[in-house]
């Protein structure tokens, strides 16, 4: 059984809780990511996504110099280096997440995501499983049959 040190990326980005959600934003286009883990002294003390962004910047009308500490969000779910590939499958799926911050001694060390085990041969029905565990409950405050505009 593999671990996730086998697969998880380890040339990461990262923002620091001061720096501003316009930063945090150019992060995720350079690096074509939807997801910046925010650390301060290597410790995690959150993530920011594209989705913290939408909802509690721009659509609150937030300025871009606001800090990314305001709205990222902070209680996070992380796994160890050591975690199985399917314990952190079955806890992406169990908290709804499609990346998972990867944590040593209080320090960030790596990111795993849905993709990251899609993409590998062996772990192809954990990621299967996981994505439609997150979609299938995904926001079910939301009714199958609003209308888009």
């Amino acid at each position: 059984m593999s671990q996730l040190r086998d697969i998880m990326s380890t040339d990461l980005c990262y923002c620091s809780p001061q720096d501003n959600i316009y930063e945090a934003a150019s992060l995720m286009k350079t690096y074509n990511v939807g997801m910046i883990p925010v650390v301060e002294n290597g410790a995690l003390k959150g993530v920011i996504t594209d989705r913290d962004l939408v909802i509690r910047g721009i659509a609150e009308r937030k300025p871009n110099s606001m800090t990314v500490g305001e709205i990222m969000s902070d209680q996070v779910v992380s796994a160890t280096p050591d975690m199985s590939v399917d314990e952190a499958a079955q806890l992406m799926a169990d908290a709804q997440v499609r990346r998972l911050p990867v944590v040593e001694n209080n320090q960030l060390i790596g990111v795993v995501s849905i993709g990251d085990m899609a993409v590998r041969q062996p772990y192809e029905n954990e990621a299967s499983q996981a994505l439609n565990e997150i979609s299938e409950t995904h926001n079910p405050n939301v009714s199958s049959d609003v209308q888009l505009r």
